[in-house]
């Protein structure tokens, strides 16, 4: 199983909402490692590491969990970034 890293940056319902908490919760849940923060401007910035099907359900379950508050965000940037080794967890960024 190959592993990846991919930096996010996330815009929309994004800071006040939970999101990052939510973010470390999910990436626990499926065994990705990584951190996230909110940016000074109003999006938030995440670095996630696992498997393509990891990151993957990362996504889908992050849509899932905010639907029913209507909360609306996107994916405003996407790239592969270098893979950090020893990495064994996913933290929130202040």
């Amino acid at each position: 199983m190959g592993l990846r890293r991919m930096r996010i940056r996330y815009v929309g319902d994004v800071q006040g909402v939970g999101f990052r908490w939510t973010s470390r919760m999910i990436a626990d849940e499926l065994g990705i490692t990584g951190w996230v923060r909110n940016e000074p401007d109003g999006s938030v910035l995440a670095e996630l590491q696992g498997t393509d099907e990891q990151l993957s359900n990362f996504y889908g379950t992050l849509l899932n969990r905010y639907r029913p508050f209507r909360y609306r965000f996107s994916i405003d940037s996407s790239d592969d970034i270098p893979l950090v080794a020893g990495e064994d967890d996913f933290s929130v960024r202040f």
